[in-house]
C-alpha cells in the first residue's frame, strides 16, 4: 500500500478497510493535499471511484483481480479481502429487523481485536526489498521511523 501510494497521502474510504487499516497508514504516510483515495474493488463489489483499490488474489491460480479503470490494484490475500468485502457478522442477520421477540442471541459476537493494527516492522522491513522503490529516498525515510 505504501509504494503504491507513492509515499503521499492516503484518504481511506469509510467502512472495514478504514477500520483494518485506517491507523496504521495514518501512522505511516503524511496527510494533507492530493492524498489518493483507498477503498475495496473485486467481484462482487464492483469498482469504487478510488485512486487505489484493494483488490483479491486467487487462492488457486495466485492471479491478482485486476480493475478495469484507473485505479491501482493493490492485492490482498482472497481471505482477508473476503472478510473485508463481505463481513460474517453483517451478512448473517436477517435482512429487515432484527431477530423475533422471544429469541436471545446464543451465537458469539464478532471477534474484535483488543489493539489497533500496528505496522510489523519485520514484514515493512523485507517485503519493500523487493520492489525497485526501495531505492527511492522517501521509502528509505518511512522504513527508518519506528512504530
Amino acid at each position: 500500500m505504501v509504494v503504491a501510494a507513492g509515499g503521499g497521502p492516503v484518504e481511506v474510504a469509510p467502512g472495514p478497510v478504514a477500520g483494518l487499516l485506517g491507523r496504521a497508514l495514518a501512522a505511516l504516510l503524511p496527510s494533507g493535499e492530493g492524498a489518493k483515495r483507498l477503498d475495496l474493488a473485486g467481484p462482487g463489489v464492483g469498482e469504487p471511484a478510488a485512486d487505489l483499490v484493494l483488490v483479491p488474489v486467487h487462492p488457486q491460480t495466485g492471479k491478482v483481480w485486476q480493475p478495469s479503470g484507473g485505479a491501482v490494484a493493490v492485492p490482498v490475500e482472497a481471505a482477508l479481502w473476503a472478510e473485508l468485502a463481505f463481513p460474517p457478522h453483517r451478512t448473517r442477520l436477517p435482512v429487515i429487523g432484527g431477530l423475533p421477540a422471544g429469541v436471545e442471541r446464543d451465537d458469539p459476537l464478532p471477534p474484535h481485536p483488543r489493539v489497533p493494527l500496528r505496522p510489523s516492522d519485520a514484514a515493512f522491513r523485507y517485503t519493500p526489498a523487493r520492489m525497485p522503490a526501495v531505492r527511492e529516498p522517501w521509502l528509505r525515510e518511512i522504513r527508518g521511523r519506528r512504530y
